[in-house]
């Protein structure tokens, strides 16, 4: 005769939040995503992305301090932060002048002088809309540019060089000028008169929309239009490339665009 009671599956199905909570707490990432699946009463539990479960993710990944920052104030729950950590800055694909700080959020430059720097996020698209906020928390000096770029795109050249579009697979903002760059060729961006210069500490949202295959801009909540069109069908990701040293800029993937 068997132990287990023939409606053992609806016994699981049906077990408290205070039981799922212990349970879930002893698993990863992996296994919370197929435990979703499960059952209607689980998949609740875990759409709950401020609950115990999440936070405790985050605080396996997360110092404490860098969950409580300001900037992180743009993704709101424990599941948006993680999300928002495996989208950060990859150690792996920077310039070596460039290093990830402890927070896994922002970047630094390195004083090194006649070198321009550049980093990726770990995670690129090709597929679907997506949001990342940036923010240059240090001096601009002569190239200060955000975008995107390929994996083939190159990440540090000698000398001062607006090195995010200076070929095919990248396209950029230098913030200094308000020139918009891709292969070499420059154009005035946003397409406004006497456009104000970007402000150290100001938010700049990188929004991809591969379905379009657009990347548009925005600045303190300004939606400042689209840059540019007819991006090829690779996988893309964020890209900031720097000059001046000391300085700091900080990336946080957002998700999907607010207007769905």
């Amino acid at each position: 005769m068997s132990l287990v009671p023939r409606d053992s599956s609806k016994c699981f199905s049906e077990l408290p939040d205070c039981l799922l909570e212990t349970i879930f707490s002893y698993l990863g990432l992996c296994e919370i995503a197929n435990c979703a699946r499960v059952c209607k009463n689980w998949n609740r539990y875990l759409t709950d992305e401020n609950n115990d479960i999440w936070r405790l993710q985050c605080l396996r990944k997360l110092s404490e301090k860098a969950l409580k920052s300001d900037l992180l104030l743009s993704v709101p729950t424990y599941k948006a932060k993680l999300r928002a950590f495996y989208h950060a800055w990859n150690p792996l694909d920077s310039s070596r002048h460039i290093y990830i700080k402890p927070n896994a959020f922002t970047l630094h430059r390195n004083p090194v002088a006649q070198s321009t720097d550049g980093a990726r996020a770990k995670i690129g698209f090709e597929s679907g809309r997506h949001v990342w906020e940036i923010m240059w928390e240090g001096p601009l000096g002569t190239v200060a540019i955000v975008g995107i770029s390929t994996k083939d795109a190159i990440l540090q050249c000698h000398g001062y060089a607006p090195l995010l579009g200076w070929d095919d697979q990248s396209w950029g903002w230098n913030l200094v000028d308000n020139y918009l760059l891709h292969n070499g060729d420059a154009g005035n961006f946003p397409l406004l008169t006497n456009a104000p210069k970007y402000q150290v500490g100001e938010k700049i949202k990188v929004i991809l929309d591969c379905e379009t295959h657009c990347l548009a801009f925005e600045k303190n909540n300004e939606f400042l239009g689209v840059a540019f069109h007819n991006l090829p069908s690779k996988k893309l990701y964020p890209t900031i490339t720097a000059v001046y040293g000391n300085t700091e800029v900080s990336i946080v993937y957002c998700g999907y665009p607010f207007d769905g």
